[in-house]
């Protein structure tokens, strides 16, 4: 079965995160998803960057 192109998660947070991250993303010019994937994508970067690149392999290892 082909894997989906774009995975959904869902994510729970308090109230008082959400308006902060719902306005800081307003304040940036994104949606809030589009925020919390730009600070993913950051993360991931950063991570890297320290540690070296995530391989096909490594999330292999961690989705099985």
């Amino acid at each position: 079965m082909p894997t989906k192109r774009v995975k959904c998660i869902g994510l729970r947070v308090v109230p008082e995160v959400h308006g902060k991250m719902a306005y800081i993303a307003e304040y940036e010019g994104r949606t809030l998803n589009g925020q919390v994937y730009y600070l993913m994508q950051t993360c991931i970067r950063e991570f890297e960057k320290e540690h070296g690149p995530i391989t096909d392999k490594d999330i292999e290892n961690v989705l099985s």
